[in-house]
C-alpha cells in the first residue's frame, strides 16, 4: 500500500497538531517498513528531516487554509497516485474525493463564533467562516475514516453530524515523557504554569484573575508563567494584563522550547489547565509526566483523560479556581508526591507508539473499505 501523509503541519511552532504531526511520522517510521509512504513537507523541515527508505519527501510548501490549497495540493497528491492519503487536521481540497483518512482535533469553531476569536475584520471574518464550515463538512462527508483523539471528541460529531459509528475512530494521543528538566530557569517560586495558545477558550484571563485575587486578596505570595508562542492573541493577553494591573504576578514566557519546558513544568506549585474545550490536553499529560500536580477545568474531556489524576475547578468560576490553586499551596509535601507518583503511573497508559499502531491499523481497514459512507449535517 502506498500512503500519503499530509506533514504540512509538522514543527512544534503548529502546537498540538505539530507534536501530533512529529510523533506519528516518527513512530509510523519505526514501526511499519512495508508499506510505501509519501510525506508532504513545508521547506523549513524539507531538508533537515531524514526518513528510513520506504519514505519519500515530497516539497508542498503550501499555506494552510488557503486558496492555494485548494487548487495546487489536489495536483501534487495526485502526481503520487496513493492508495490512501491521511490528512492531519481537516483543511482537505474540497473537491478531492480519493479515499482518504481524516484526523479531527476539535469542533471548536462551530461552537465558537464571534469576533473575539479572530483577528480578522468582520467581512473577511464571515467568509472564512462559511469557507471553514464547507471544507469542514467535506472532510467528514469524503472521507473512508475520521480518527478522532478522544470519547468525547467522537460525541460531538455524532451528535452534530449523522454519522456511521463504525466510522469513527477513537485513537488517544501520546505525550512527549522525555521533555528535558535540566535546564535551570531563574524563576521565582512558587509559580503556577500554564503552557499553550492563548485562544480566547483556553480561559487565561480567568486564571491571571484569579492569581492576583491570590496575591492581593488572599495574601498568598505566587506568581503565574505563561508560555505562549508570540501572535496577536498573546498581544491581546499582555493588554489584558496591564488592564487587571497584575503585571506583578504575570510574566509572559514567550516560545519555550522542550529542552528548558520540563524545568517549569516540574518546578512549578501545578500545572493549571483552565481550558473551555478541548480535544484531548496533551499539556497536562507532559505536566504530570514531568513531575508536578495537573489542576484542570472540570469539562468532559479532561474528566475521559485524566480521571482522578488532576484535581478540578469550574473554569467559569473565579472563587473555585482560587480554591484549588489555595488548595495546592497548603498541600504537605508527602501527599503532593504521592498525588504525582500516581499520576505519572496512570499516565504510562497514554503513548504514541500506541496511537501510531492504532492509526496504522486504520489505515489498512479504510484501504479495504469499498465506497461511500452517507452523511447528513444536522440542523
Amino acid at each position: 500500500m502506498k500512503i500519503l501523509i499530509d506533514g504540512r503541519f509538522y514543527g512544534l511552532e503548529n502546537a498540538g497538531i505539530g507534536r501530533y504531526s512529529i510523533n506519528l511520522i516518527s513512530e509510523l517510521c519505526k514501526i511499519d517498513s512495508k508499506n510505501e509512504y509519501v510525506l508532504l513537507l513545508r521547506k523549513k523541515y524539507f531538508d533537515s528531516l531524514i526518513l528510513p527508505t520506504n519514505w519519500k519527501k515530497v516539497p508542498a510548501d503550501i499555506n494552510h487554509y488557503s486558496f492555494e490549497e485548494q487548487i495546487k495540493l489536489p495536483a501534487i497528491i495526485k502526481g503520487e497516485n496513493p492508495d490512501l492519503v491521511h490528512f492531519l487536521h481537516f483543511n482537505i481540497p474540497v473537491f478531492y474525493k480519493d479515499k482518504y483518512v481524516v484526523t479531527v482535533h476539535d469542533l471548536l469553531m462551530h461552537s465558537q463564533k464571534g469576533f473575539e476569536a479572530t483577528t480578522l475584520p468582520a467581512p473577511i471574518y464571515l467568509v472564512k467562516r462559511v469557507g471553514y464550515r464547507t471544507v469542514f463538512d467535506a472532510a467528514i462527508r469524503n472521507s473512508k475514516s475520521i480518527i478522532v483523539p478522544s470519547k468525547t471528541i467522537k460525541k460531538k460529531l455524532e451528535d452534530f453530524y449523522n454519522i456511521e459509528d463504525k466510522k469513527i475512530n477513537v485513537i488517544y494521543e501520546g505525550f512527549d515523557a522525555k521533555i528535558s528538566s535540566k535546564n535551570n530557569i531563574k524563576i521565582e517560586k512558587p509559580y503556577f504554569f500554564y503552557a499553550g495558545n492563548a485562544y480566547p477558550h483556553k480561559n487565561l484571563n480567568n486564571l491571571i484573575l484569579g492569581v492576583k485575587l491570590l496575591n492581593t486578596k488572599y495574601n498568598q505570595s505566587v506568581n503565574l508563567m505563561i508560555s505562549s508562542a508570540r501572535n496577536i492573541f498573546t498581544q491581546r493577553l499582555e493588554k489584558s494584563i496591564k488592564k487587571q494591573n497584575a503585571e506583578k504576578y504575570v510574566k509572559l514566557l514567550g516560545f519555550v522550547p522542550d529542552n528548558k519546558l520540563g524545568y517549569l513544568y516540574k518546578n512549578s506549585a501545578a500545572f493549571v489547565f483552565p481550558s473551555l474545550s478541548e480535544g484531548f490536553g496533551l499539556p497536562g499529560l507532559e505536566a504530570i509526566s514531568a513531575g508536578t500536580l495537573l489542576i484542570a477545568s472540570d469539562i468532559e474531556v479532561f474528566r475521559e483523560v485524566y480521571r482522578d489524576k488532576a484535581i478540578y475547578f469550574d473554569p467559569k468560576n473565579i472563587e473555585s479556581m482560587i480554591n484549588v490553586m489555595q488548595k495546592v499551596l497548603t498541600m504537605s509535601k508527602s501527599e503532593k508526591e504521592q498525588r504525582i507518583k500516581f499520576a505519572q503511573k496512570f499516565a504510562k497508559r497514554y503513548s504514541w507508539s500506541k496511537m501510531a499502531k492504532e492509526t496504522l491499523d486504520i489505515y489498512e481497514k479504510a484501504f479495504k473499505k469499498e465506497g461511500g459512507n452517507s452523511l447528513r449535517q444536522s440542523e
